[in-house]
């Protein structure tokens, strides 16, 4: 393993969405996570096509088997902290709860993600990421004026306010473990992560700034100076010309007189604002766009689809993306003394089982006892 994360060993209790990709973070930057779930531990270790299981090995284990969960808590006693996804209860109900795993290490940071949390009312209910960012706050203002709310893929609930709230959360968790030598359980919920990434939105609220309307405010398509715009192509530039200098360059390049013009923040004029650099926009094509604003400041960039953009020169100079067959994000953030890198691919549900267990010290012979107790499933 390499990066700054090295020596951190994390035991993963395999789920889907903001689970896997907080532990694709962690080992990313290096620290050595196994991760637990149903599989062969005699299947090839075919490449996968699931990114978020990079970078770690996959270990078959049956949870409702004693030697399985055995194994988790043996695994749990040389682990630094163990994420899992399940709904509320399952793993007290499996022997593998905060209590079950404290007893046999008290340091262990125990980091539980959901999307309504441990408790409260909606916390057994069902849900996808669209369903918590609703309950937040964080969906109703995505979404034009007089329009109904847009769902922003599953960035904002499983991956921004789950993931990344889980990351931060077992991280903190560790360096006080170190430091008081007590562990402690880490609760993320996506309602709670995505509540607070609307932060800014709700100081914006309380000073006046922002009208609870969607789509005529500044940053959520109201102003005309923060859209994106359709050009000739029937393709999308994206305009960013906050600030009073980039905005005067906008308009510089566009051709149009800023002193004939509405002031900048007369909300009242917005709208045929953004219809007159519509009508612009529309005379040209993207790319053309593209090389008029190429070393301007004026916050105008091409919007580019997922493929595209991992073929853009910035992003190729970069090396934002992994080269080769199977396209993927590089490891994010970059570190100048502990540099990060994919570990390994992606591989088939339980191939990694030798190896990822002998790594954790679990030598053959402890393998074939727990295999013929059942410990890896009927598989």
């Amino acid at each position: 393993m390499s990066g700054p994360l090295e020596g951190l060993k994390v035991v993963e209790l395999a789920g889907v969405g903001p689970g896997p990709y907080a532990c694709m973070l962690l080992a990313d930057l290096g620290a050595d996570v196994i991760r637990l779930e149903r599989g062969d531990p005699a299947a090839s270790p075919e490449t996968s096509w699931d990114l978020l299981n990079r970078s770690r090995p996959s270990v078959a284990v049956d949870l409702k088997n004693d030697a399985g969960r055995e194994l988790v808590l043996e695994l749990c006693e040389g682990a630094d902290a163990l994420v899992e996804g399940f709904r509320p209860g399952v793993t007290e109900r499996l022997g593998l709860g905060p209590e079950d795993v404290r007893r046999r290490n008290p340091r262990l940071v125990y980091a539980r993600m959901t999307g309504y949390g441990q408790e409260g009312r909606l916390a057994q209910r069902a849900g996808h990421d669209i369903n918590y960012i609703a309950i937040s706050g964080a969906l109703w203002p995505v979404g034009r004026a007089g329009e109904r709310p847009v769902p922003p893929l599953n960035l904002v609930g499983d991956f921004g306010g789950g993931a990344l709230f889980l990351v931060m959360g077992l991280l903190a968790g560790v360096i006080n473990a170190r430091a008081s030598g007590a562990g402690q359980v880490v609760d993320a919920s996506m309602v709670d992560g995505s509540a607070s990434l609307l932060t800014m939105t709700h100081s914006f609220l309380n000073a006046g700034f922002w009208r609870e309307e969607r789509g005529t405010n500044i940053l959520d398509s109201g102003a005309h100076f923060y859209e994106v715009y359709e050009t000739k192509d029937r393709r999308y530039v994206a305009v960013g010309a906050i600030e009073r200098k980039f905005y005067e360059e906008l308009l510089r390049v566009l051709g149009i007189d800023h002193e004939a013009l509405p002031e900048q923040m007369d909300r009242t004029r917005w709208p045929e604002m953004k219809e007159r650099l519509a009508a612009v926009f529309a005379t040209k094509t993207r790319d053309e766009w593209t090389v008029l604003f190429e070393g301007v400041d004026a916050c105008v960039t091409p919007v580019l689809s997922p493929r595209e953009a991992a073929v853009h020169p910035y992003n190729t100079e970069r090396d934002v993306f992994e080269p080769g067959e199977v396209i993927q994000p590089r490891p994010a953030p970059r570190f100048s003394r502990t540099p990060t890198v994919v570990g390994v691919a992606p591989h088939t549900a339980g191939s990694g089982t030798r190896e990822g267990l002998e790594r954790w010290g679990i030598d053959k012979s402890r393998q074939e006892e727990l295999s013929a107790q059942g410990a890896f499933g009927s598989n």
